[in-house]
């Protein structure tokens, strides 16, 4: 099984370099995030054209998660079920190929001294709890998305500066490392121990970063352990973070025995 996520920052300005990439590619799922459309205007037919069943939920210029399957999706849901706001534009989940797949847009904080920050905090725990009324770590279950926190050190290229970042301030990394101790594994960062320099995420606001590779890495996928342990490949794509009007993002693949 081969899935892949991406944050396609508008899948209406980037709809042709995600169909070339699904046809070069060949994923078995694709998680999108940030599509920023409303579901009416959700451009579905381009994924049907391209061999690839659709379930999306999004909203106008803002958020917004889609996932594409090859196979028949199964037990598609939106949001977090607390009996608050869902904020179903950023979770979707659904079960394909075998395997439950849980995509996310976790909200980005801002800056850390505002209501912003609190709030991603706050999702991130209530995520949590969601994982714990509906499922096991023993099931095979993947948790993939823009995740806007890079882990480590390793995972960006100024820590030092960037301390106070709302997506590597201590309390999003406390709040992310408490998700993944539910029991996922990173699979990425679990084939790629040591490797610094592998980013997902480059500012548009500076010039020269995918030149220079000033990045991030907050995009990931984890993998419940059992599903983790059949890992055989996880990479990213930074050519597609090189093309003509690109995303931010770029791709984050892995590749599962199955």
């Amino acid at each position: 099984m081969k899935i892949a996520t991406f944050n396609a920052n508008s899948v209406r300005i980037r709809l042709a370099q995600v169909v070339r990439w699904l046809k070069r590619e060949s994923p078995d799922i694709l998680c999108l995030q940030e599509t920023k459309v409303q579901d009416a205007d959700f451009p579905a037919a381009a994924f049907q054209k391209a061999g690839y069943h659709i379930a999306f939920r999004g909203q106008k210029a803002y958020a917004g998660v889609a996932i594409a399957c090859r196979d028949e999706p199964q037990q598609i849901r939106f949001g977090i079920d607390d009996g608050r706001e869902p904020d179903e534009a950023r979770l979707i989940m659904l079960r394909a190929a075998g395997v439950t797949v849980i995509n996310t847009y976790v909200p980005q904080g801002r800056a850390i001294d505002t209501e912003h920050f609190e709030y991603k905090l706050a999702w991130l725990r209530r995520f949590r709890e969601m994982l714990e009324r509906h499922f096991s770590p023993e099931e095979p279950l993947i948790w993939c998305g823009d995740l806007n926190v890079a882990p480590e050190p390793i995972d960006l290229y100024d820590p030092k500066r960037n301390k106070d970042h709302a997506d590597f301030h201590p309390l999003a990394r406390a709040a992310l490392e408490n998700v993944r101790a539910w029991g996922f594994v990173d699979v990425f960062r679990m084939l790629h121990p040591d490797e610094p320099g592998q980013y997902t995420y480059w500012d548009y606001r500076v010039a020269g970063t995918v030149k220079r590779n000033i990045g991030w890495r907050v995009d990931h996928i984890f993998a419940t352990r059992a599903l983790a342990e059949k890992t055989r490949k996880a990479w990213i794509d930074i050519a597609a973070r090189k093309v003509k009007r690109p995303s931010d993002h770029t791709f984050l693949v892995a590749e599962f025995e199955m």
